[in-house]
């Protein structure tokens, strides 16, 4: 196996981990993470808006 499967199985493996032990902060981790994805989109849209407007 190369090292980089390795890497990403490890990571896959305690991501896993972290939501069968924590589900409360993993639903909590990731609406952050997705409320950051929206944020970043809205500024590109609001850019994108005020280039063309």
């Amino acid at each position: 196996m190369n090292v980089k499967k390795i890497v990403l199985l490890a990571v896959v493996a305690l991501l896993v981990f972290y939501l069968v032990t924590q589900p409360q902060q993993s639903a909590n981790a990731v609406h952050s993470v997705l409320g950051w994805l929206k944020d970043g989109a809205d500024a590109v849209i609001t850019f994108v808006k005020s280039l063309f407007a």
